[in-house]
């Protein structure tokens, strides 16, 4: 519950908010003017003070010195990942009066084949006569409730309590149109994120990451994976699949997600360079947006045992009290992108998710960009809602809040065109 915060001193006592609201007591701010000054990490700058000045050296040095930083101080790493095996139990059938080829294929994250696996469902332009780009979607619901299809098969959900349910008891979030994305020679793609790990603070016993619990182990190690880690694990076993099928071009694969998932789609993008696009909704903090401007939502909300820490690994926690402490930020979770395509997309009133603050972050990944022979934003004055920015650093922000509105899909479809068709 959000309640008026007349004067909170943080822990660090370094900053003071006034009149601002406070989650889960702890106080949040929404004024630019008290955001504190702070110093990022420089991107370009190994760890031992040597700076990077050519590409050899970002991939074989620099780039998997902040890989590993990410894992053992942020999402947790996460275990080798076996090759999946996969059961295609709907081949080709035609959808969307005919526009579409729909395919739905079971994958077996682990090798116990009862458990640990998702239903992948994938439309492809039935016109299409080469291999096309993918948007592939990680979602908040099963395929049956995300689009308007009654041929996919129902699947199942958790509910808030704990349980697995038939679909149809589950909440829609709303259905995605396909149909401009096969118009513009694109398919498209989604799996639940429920079917990888529940997302709940208990539902470890039930996920990949209880699978991989060592026997005297109850809950991971403080430098292991949180359920962010094991979605994007996830996704990577989908992206084995997707090297498998004949309709799908590999090396155009667009991850997509929203809030959370949208951390886990640049986390995914991070972690498994297969994916030739990141698209991320309205990622916020531990995503795009930067700690460090302790603006809206903070390390210490994220990582409060009352709210989302088991979303990260436990070492996260260190740095709730100051994120300056950390020896990461947004921006080096970007740059491990480049130089892939990397949109970001959020909104004017999405204030929790700190519009601004991913904006700053795209801004100081820049450099990785232009090293590697790409282009970065180009700017630095933070563009208005409905004035996308789509170079190789892509930034997107429609007027209103949380998610994806429907006119921001023909932007995706622009960048996914410019970057894969064009």
């Amino acid at each position: 519950m959000h309640v008026l915060y007349l004067t909170a001193l943080l822990l660090t006592g370094r900053m003071v908010f006034a009149q601002t609201d406070t989650v889960a007591g702890i106080p949040v701010n929404y004024d630019e003017t008290r955001v504190p000054a702070y110093a990022l990490p420089d991107p370009l700058i190994l760890q031992n003070g040597e700076p990077v000045t050519n590409s050899v050296a970002w991939y074989e040095r620099r780039r998997p010195e902040i890989l590993r930083l990410f894992e053992t101080e942020q999402f947790g790493r996460a275990p080798e990942r076996g090759k999946p095996t996969f059961t295609v139990f709907e081949s080709a059938t035609p959808a969307y009066n005919g526009t579409a080829v729909r395919r739905q294929v079971t994958i077996y994250f682990t090798p116990d084949t009862s458990r640990h696996k998702a239903d992948l469902l994938i439309y492809t332009p039935a016109n299409a006569r080469v291999p096309v780009p993918l948007f592939l979607k990680i979602g908040f619901s099963a395929n049956s409730l995300s689009f308007d299809d009654p041929g996919i098969r129902e699947g199942t959900i958790w509910t808030r309590e704990g349980k697995r349910v038939p679909a149809s008891e589950g909440r829609s979030f709303g259905t995605m149109d396909v149909a401009p994305f096969l118009s513009a020679g694109i398919g498209v793609a989604a799996i639940y994120y429920g079917d990888i790990e529940p997302d709940f603070q208990e539902g470890i016993p039930y996920g990949v990451r209880g699978h991989y619990l060592a026997a005297d182990q109850a809950y991971p190690a403080d430098y292991e994976w949180g359920t962010i880690a094991a979605w994007a694990w996830g996704m990577s076993g989908v992206m084995d699949y997707l090297e498998t099928d004949e309709r799908v071009d590999a090396d155009k694969v667009a991850v997509f997600g929203a809030s959370r998932l949208g951390k886990t789609a640049l986390w995914a993008g991070a972690r498994d360079q297969r994916f030739g696009m990141v698209i991320a909704c309205c990622s916020g903090e531990g995503g795009a947006a930067l700690s460090r401007r302790q603006y809206g939502e903070t390390t210490a909300h994220m990582i409060d045992s009352t709210r989302y820490d088991y979303q990260f690994a436990g070492n996260r926690r260190q740095y709730g009290a100051d994120p300056n402490t950390s020896p990461v930020d947004a921006h080096m979770l970007l740059s491990l992108i480049a130089p892939r395509p990397l949109l970001l997309q959020t909104g004017t009133t999405d204030n929790w998710s700190d519009p601004r603050g991913e904006f700053e972050a795209a801004v100081a990944a820049e450099p990785v960009y232009e090293l590697l022979g790409k282009r970065g934003l180009a700017t630095t004055e933070w563009p208005g809602a409905g004035e996308p920015v789509l170079h190789d650093l892509g930034y997107l922000m429609h007027e209103g809040g949380h998610g994806t509105l429907p006119e921001d899909y023909p932007v995706f479809i622009e960048f996914m065109k410019q970057h894969f068709l064009d």
